[in-house]
This record gives C-alpha cells, structure tokens and sequence, in this order.
C-alpha cells in the first residue's frame, strides 16, 4: 500500500480530536444527569441493602429511631464502611435538618456511613443550594426519601418570632434565615395554641411542600413514585421523631 492510501486510511478510521471531546462531553453528561440507570447497572452498589423502596425507607428509617430512643443502637462496623464507600455511595434517605448541635440524624436514626444524605441549616428550610443537594441525591444517587426534620424549641424559629414582633433586624448575615422562616412563621401566627410549636410544625409542612413541587426533577419522582417527602419533628426530651407531614 502507497503511503498516500496508508494516510488516507488512517484519517478516515481515526476520529478527529473534536469529535472525541464531544463524545465524551456527551457521556459524563448523560452519566451525571440522564445515566442514573446506566451507572447502576454498569456498577453494583456499595450498599446494596440500601436499594429500597421508598416507603421501606421511612420504616427503616423509623426503625432506627426506634432503637436509638431505647437505647440499643446498633456497632456500626465504621472501618469496613469506609472501605466499601471509598468508590461511591447510594444513601437510602436523605434529611433536611436544622443545624442545632442538639440534633444529629445519624445517631437519632442509628445509621451508619452512606446510609444518610443530610443537609443542616440552622430553620431546617429548603434554600436553593439545599434543594439542589437533594435533587442530586434523588436523581444521581437513587434516594428514594427525604425527610424534612424540625425539632422542638427552635433557635432559629424563634428568633425569627421575635424579629417579626419587634419589628428590629438581627446583625450580620441572621436576617437571610429571618427571611426564609417568615412566611411559615406568619403562616402560624394565625392558628391557636402555642405560636412557637405552631411555627416549627409549619415550618417542616411548608418545606416538605416546597421539595415535593421543586421542578423539573424531585416533582417528576413524586410522581413516579421514585420518591416520598415526609416531615418530622425531634422531641429534645426523648430523642423520638414524630411524623407529621407525609403523603
């Protein structure tokens, strides 16, 4: 063969630097957001008993609470979880909680490494970069729950009460959560009883909202039944977390 045939050849075999970039923009973009199934089926999970559906989530989500509130959690075997969660990670739930150091989600659940997606801000309310966090672990992940999870004597619920009242603006960035927690707050102020309680239960029943409707992506695996948004609330004196929001 002519060396003109032989590079010939060559260029109409090989692709051209252009359309590899493109190829492989377009694959690491359909593993991110649309190859979810792919990705599974191409690689095992690292936990496979985390592969639940979502109500098997909540119960077993509950369970552990459970033991938790008795106080028989269970060892947690933390050095072989790290050792199978190093090449990825499928959480079988996910919480939205608050940021108070009196709550943590994995002991009150009694979890382990990769079993919890957790996101904590001090009102437990479901800002931007939060629902975005969950519409990661639902659509990349596979997390077939979230729990939005409020507890009783709320700093951040509070002080936001009393702002409105007193009509004075919290100092440096504090008026961001003021702001966000008001429209549950003033929502509350409405109903009878304790204005406190009120607004910490209307808090986690407004957020629950706003996630199951945030579009395009935890909406649609509402609806397919994919996913369930519930809300609870963390009782400080016993550890329980009563449900309050779930559909």
């Amino acid at each position: 063969m002519c060396d003109k045939c032989s590079e010939n050849l060559h260029q109409s075999v090989a692709p051209s630097r252009r359309s590899m970039m493109l190829l492989a923009a377009s694959a690491l973009g359909a593993a991110a957001f649309g190859g979810t199934a792919w990705a599974k089926e191409a690689k095992a999970p690292p936990k496979p008993q985390n592969v639940l559906s979502p109500d098997a989530a909540l119960k077993r989500l509950m369970e552990g609470n459970s033991r938790y509130v008795s106080g028989v959690s269970r060892r947690h075997d933390f050095k072989h979880e790290r050792e199978a969660l190093v090449s990825g990670q499928n959480p079988y739930a996910a919480v939205l909680s608050c940021a108070d150091s009196r709550i943590a989600p994995e002991y009150a659940f009694d979890s382990g490494r990769g079993d919890l997606f957790v996101c904590r801000v001090a009102g437990n309310f479901a800002g931007d970069e939060t629902v975005a966090s969950m519409e990661y672990t639902v659509a990349v992940l596979g997390t077939p729950l979230i729990l939005v999870l409020g507890h009783d004597n709320c700093g951040a619920v509070d002080a936001t009460i009393k702002s409105l009242k007193d009509d004075k603006p919290l100092p440096g960035h504090i008026p961001t959560l003021v702001s966000a927690i008001a429209p549950s707050v003033k929502t509350a102020a409405k109903q009878s009883g304790n204005a406190l309680d009120n607004a910490i239960r209307q808090n986690v029943i407004d957020n629950v909202a706003k996630l199951k409707s945030a579009a395009p992506l935890l909406n649609a695996a509402v609806e397919q039944g994919k996913l369930k948004v519930v809300g609870g609330i963390y009782r400080l004196s016993t550890g329980t977390v009563e449900l309050i929001a779930q559909g």
